[in-house]
């Protein structure tokens, strides 16, 4: 139960922002372009994989994306959806899953850890 004037504040923020965010779901291969600050400088940095979740709605919704780094160690990150600092997001490859959440992917590796692709 949420408060209607809270609903329409984040209706008319999320409007304003009118970023071009595409339609993903769990198990959708994404690339994530993140805005990173150094000092006075900014430049974007890629950061590529499958959606094991996403929560939350209207402003506050974030998605969770993981990726196998180097040494084979398994690297996630959450993003807030409507943030300034994600410059770019483009769905890669869309997956075909029958869960929400993916997390039984965290103790999966190499071929194991596939996901079929979706056909639509």
């Amino acid at each position: 139960m949420r408060n209607r004037y809270i609903e329409a504040f984040e209706e008319a923020q999320i409007a304003q922002k009118a970023k071009n965010i595409p339609e993903f779901r769990p198990g959708d291969t994404v690339r994530v372009g993140v805005l990173i600050k150094e000092g006075d400088k900014k430049r974007v940095q890629n950061f590529e994989g499958v959606v094991i979740a996403i929560k939350g709605r209207g402003t506050g919704k974030t998605f969770t994306v993981r990726k196998i780094g180097a040494n084979n160690v398994g690297v996630e990150r959450i993003f807030p959806l409507y943030s300034d600092s994600i410059a770019s997001l483009e769905v890669i490859r869309k997956g075909k899953v029958r869960r929400a959440k993916l997390y039984y992917l965290r103790g999966k590796t190499g071929k194991k850890a596939r996901i079929k692709e979706r056909r639509d």
